[in-house]
This record gives structure tokens, sequence and C-alpha cells, in this order.
């Protein structure tokens, strides 16, 4: 995983009338969404979408050229809007609890309205609580647990924050947990009902998606990641390359998804183009962009 319009329509997600196991989250640093599914399938895992706030001069900055930064910010908000519907009907095919990492704590309120079908976490960790009243309708914060205060749950480092919202989902309970980028506009929802089908197999430890530049556009784990995040340099070429070697020295049997790509520099942006001119419908609001700002 290499360091990472219009809003989304939310949509209920699957047919069951009993009560989704989305409330294991309860006790930890997640907040409930604001506008929840009306039904949910029971499921024990999460997928969980690392995102960043589209603001002017900190997002997609490698795009700055060819694109300006107001237009950089801009294309990635229409990458986080295909990401986030991908994410939905990947949920319509297999149960799981659909979630935003989101960075910075600032940004609650920005994914909030993006997103509210979504769980949230903060990626820097639980922030102070604070006296301003909130609107009733807000996403409600969740209490915290005392060892997800310490200093270390304060990570700046993509691997730190990884681990922090891959080991705090799995301490509320669920079984299965996968996090994905925001930079894959195009990316199959087959890809990400395939992770969990993977981590069924009692002989898969953990699943990564192969990025074409060295790096994953996905993790999948059943227990918190560990070395497997935290002692690779993220935003290599060599990510992936130097996370199986870690997992062949800890005997954490990996299996690999197909290969994709993400978006960071003009050449992917061509190749993004490209992929769009001919199939538009895989990342609807960025071939929007691109036909109407960018070429």
């Amino acid at each position: 995983m290499t360091a990472p319009n219009e809003d989304s329509a939310p949509t209920s997600r699957g047919g069951s009338s009993l009560p989704g196991d989305s409330s294991l989250l309860d006790g930890g640093p997640f907040l409930r969404p604001a506008n929840p599914p009306q039904a949910e399938t029971p499921s024990r895992r999460a997928l969980l979408v690392m995102a960043k706030q589209p603001i002017a001069g900190s997002a997609k900055t490698r795009l700055v050229p060819p694109l300006t930064s107001d237009s950089a910010a801009s294309l990635y908000r229409c990458f986080l809007q295909d990401v986030l519907a991908t994410v939905r009907a990947a949920a319509d095919q297999l149960a799981f609890i659909p979630v935003i990492a989101y960075t910075p704590a600032a940004a609650l309120d920005f994914f909030s309205q993006l997103a509210p079908d979504f769980w949230l976490i903060a990626q820097e960790g639980p922030t102070p609580v604070t006296s301003t009243p909130r609107p009733a309708d807000a996403p409600r914060a969740l209490p915290s647990r005392p060892q997800q205060e310490s200093p270390a749950h304060q990570p700046e480092r993509l691997g730190d924050r990884l681990q922090y919202v891959l080991s705090s989902a799995l301490e509320c309970g669920l079984h299965q947990v996968a996090a994905i980028n925001s930079d894959s506009p195009t990316l199959p929802a087959e890809f990400l009902c395939s992770a969990f089908q993977r981590l069924e197999d009692s002989r898969v430890d953990a699943v990564f998606g192969p990025c074409a530049d060295g790096g994953y556009y996905l993790i999948g784990v059943k227990k918190p990641p560990g070395r497997l995040v935290t002692d690779v340099q993220m935003s290599t070429p060599t990510v992936l390359r130097d996370t199986l070697a870690i997992a062949a020295e800890e005997s954490i049997r990996i299996d690999l998804l197909p290969e994709w790509y993400d978006v960071d520099n003009a050449d992917e942006l061509d190749h993004l183009s490209a992929e769009l001119a001919a199939h538009p419908e895989r990342a609807p609001a960025t071939s929007r962009f691109l036909t109407t700002q960018w070429t």
C-alpha cells in the first residue's frame, strides 16, 4: 500500500432483518454511521478504506504537475467517491462492515457527510473529547479502550496507522479485517470479496493485493499484522517484496490477489485515463473529472 464531485449516495446492504455484528465495534474507537442501513447481514468481517481528506496542497501532490493543487484534490475526491461505491457493491455480494479510516483527525465531519453509511475511525487514534456540543444527527463517538490512548497509538507513519486501525477492529471481536487504499478507483469489487473468501482458508494467515508499482492495494488479516506493516518502509518500489520477506521470517502464510494499480504519478494517471476512456462505468466520478478537466 502506498501512502494515500458528487457525494456518494448510501445504499442498503443485505436482505436479512437480523441484527448485524457491527455492534461489535461498540466499545472501540469507532464512530457509528450517521445513516446506517435499514437491515444488515450478520458478519464478523470489516473492510477499512484508508482515506485522506482531499485538501489542495496535501492530496495527490505527486500529480502536481500535470494537475494543479486544486485539481489534484478534486480528482482525489472523485477517487474516494468511486472507491466507496465499489465497497458498497462488494458488500452487496459478501457481507462485511464498511469503515473509513480517515486522516487528519479534523476530517470527521467531511467523511461523515461523504459516506453517512460507513463506520469511521481516525487513523491517528482517538481524539480528545471536547465540551463543544455536536448536532443530534452527528455520528456518536464511542468510548475508547485505555490501551488505545497511549502515545504508541498516535502514529504518524502509514505502517503504524495500518497496525492501529486493523488491530483496533480485531480487538472488537471481528474475525477478518482488510484495509484498502483510496488511490485505485477502478479496483474491481470482486477482488474485495475474494480477499475475505481467501481468509476463510485455514491455511492462509494474510492476504495482499499487489500493486504494479511494487506496493499493495489491500491487506487482509485475521490477527494484528505487526511487523508486516510496522517494519516495512512504505511508498517504495519494494514494499510488497519486503513484506513477503518478513512473512517468511515469521512463518506467516500469505495468499496474493490479482495485481492492480494505484494512481500516484502522471504515467499512472495516463493509464487510468486510457482505461476509463474505454470503460467509464468502472469509476464514473473519476471518468467525468478526466473527461471535463484533464486530457
